[in-house]
């Protein structure tokens, strides 16, 4: 896993620029691949307990963020979650 080149898509998926991966939208979807990547770790290696862990901080940090978008932009929360498939 190449991690410029998976921010840079993944910054990508929520329409930004590649040059501001501060944005919530980008920290979002950075966060959404990651979790994918380490949801897929863990299916084979079941007893990796601190992917485990560091797989929770993950969702909770992402879950902070969505709450965020949504407080101060409703639109943008609502196209964040279709264009990623994350459930609400």
């Amino acid at each position: 896993m190449s991690v410029r080149k998976d921010k840079k898509e993944a910054i990508k998926k929520v329409g930004n620029k590649e040059n501001n991966p501060g944005d919530v939208k980008s920290q979002i979807s950075i966060f959404t691949e990651r979790i994918n990547y380490i949801t897929g770790h863990l299916k084979t290696n079941k007893k990796d307990h601190s992917a485990r862990r560091g797989l929770i901080n993950l969702v909770s940090q992402r879950k902070k963020m969505l709450t965020y978008l949504k407080r101060k932009e409703q639109t943008n929360y609502e196209k964040v979650i279709k264009e990623l498939g994350i459930r609400k």
